[in-house]
């Protein structure tokens, strides 16, 4: 998979969405368009459930990152959203948070194949979990 999620950030109060947020980088050699990939979240014994649709989604060109934040720009009930120098910044609009705890599975997939995928680990550096 050329989507890499390289950073994972859980939101220390689970009102403030819009500081849940991860960093995910192209790493392959061509342009990601990322239209229309369901965003899935899987909690440790449970099945995956839909949390929405990216749209109208972002194009990731080879080498580039983005930062994806879970809430909505502007909501300040949500918090203050995180910006990276350098980085576009990509709202999920969602009302809750994607992370449910240690071991949540973030997938972005179209038709049931993982375009990316991460698991969180609250222990690990950047709380991506090790890939099995």
């Amino acid at each position: 998979m050329p989507l890499i999620f390289e950073e994972v950030h859980v939101a220390p109060d689970k009102k403030r969405v819009n500081q849940e947020w991860f960093i995910l980088s192209n790493t392959g050699a061509s342009p990601v368009s990322t239209a229309g990939l369901q965003v899935i979240v899987n909690v440790p014994g449970k099945r995956g459930s839909v949390m929405g649709q990216i749209d109208p989604g972002f194009l990731l060109q080879p080498g580039e990152k983005i930062l994806i934040v879970s809430g909505v720009p502007g909501k300040v009930s949500q918090g203050e959203p995180p910006v990276r120098e350098g980085m576009r910044t990509y709202h999920l609009f969602q009302r809750e948070g994607l992370l449910r705890g240690n071991g949540t599975t973030l997938r972005f997939a179209i038709n049931q194949v993982d375009i990316a995928r991460v698991t969180f680990d609250k222990d690990a550096p950047h709380g991506v979990a090790a890939a099995k």
